[in-house]
């Protein structure tokens, strides 16, 4: 794996051998923080730039940039990201390279409930003591989703009445709950719950209630290392690093 992502790095810096070492800014969504983790090192190692990192739910990242701070670099859901090209505080033409969807999660080695169909996770909420997932006003992008899902279902008020509440990015994570003993059922997006080993990932919503988010890159309109962001970008979108976003949970477009 790292000879494969490393020739992908000498051929991007093939690619912008001219640019001076420079430090990237770079607001992430948490959701590809543990693919990141891994590549930002070999990134970093290949390149001689540095990447100086914020990461935040997709909603608190795109606070931060609407707030005025600045970046190089924005990573979070697609949809996120067009709004900005269209505000003008990002630069047009977006780089997509990932996607995830809402998965299940249980404490490590606790049994693995039910959740192939609508009914049977509905059978496996209503069972549940406690069920955790992020908050609305956290930023995060599955929250919404999740609660038309338990009203879809019919199950609102009973889930309501048991709910925990993450706030969403790095300090306050719905599988950190989960693993406490807090709940015994959390729902988020399968890239941050497969981040902590401390819980099991039984698998992902099913197809009729699934919400499946792509993750993408783009450039501020304010880039003060623009030709060193898209080195970042042209790196982690090559073939090589898939199987990394693979094995973090996050599958190929």
């Amino acid at each position: 794996m790292f000879k494969l992502i490393t020739a992908i790095a000498v051929a991007m810096l093939m690619m912008s051998d001219n640019v001076a070492a420079a430090e990237i800014h770079a607001l992430i969504s948490t959701a590809v923080e543990a693919a990141m983790a891994e590549l930002v090192p070999q990134f970093e190692r290949a390149s001689g730039h540095t990447l100086r990192i914020t990461y935040g739910p997709s909603g608190g990242v795109a606070k931060r940039l609407t707030d005025g701070e600045a970046a190089d670099l924005i990573i979070l859901a697609d949809t996120g990201l067009d709004e900005f090209m269209k505000q003008g505080k990002v630069v047009a033409g977006r780089t997509d390279f990932a996607r995830t969807g809402i998965a299940v999660a249980v404490r490590k080695g606790a049994p693995r409930p039910d959740i192939s169909s609508p009914e049977a996770l509905k059978r496996a909420l209503l069972n549940a003591k406690a069920v955790a997932h992020t908050a609305p006003a956290g930023g995060g992008i599955t929250a919404m989703h999740l609660l038309r899902m338990f009203g879809k279902l019919g199950i609102a008020r009973e889930v309501a009445a048991k709910t925990k509440l993450a706030a969403g990015g790095p300090n306050g994570r719905v599988s950190t709950i989960v693993e406490n003993g807090e709940a015994d059922i959390g729902l988020q997006q399968a890239s941050e719950l497969m981040s902590n080993p401390g819980v099991d990932v039984v698998g992902l919503l099913p197809r009729e209630l699934q919400q499946i988010t792509i993750y993408s890159a783009g450039i501020t309109s304010n880039a003060k290392e623009a030709d060193a962001a898209k080195a970042f970008i042209r790196f982690i979108s090559a073939p090589a690093t898939a199987p990394v976003f693979a094995a973090k949970g996050l599958g190929p477009l």
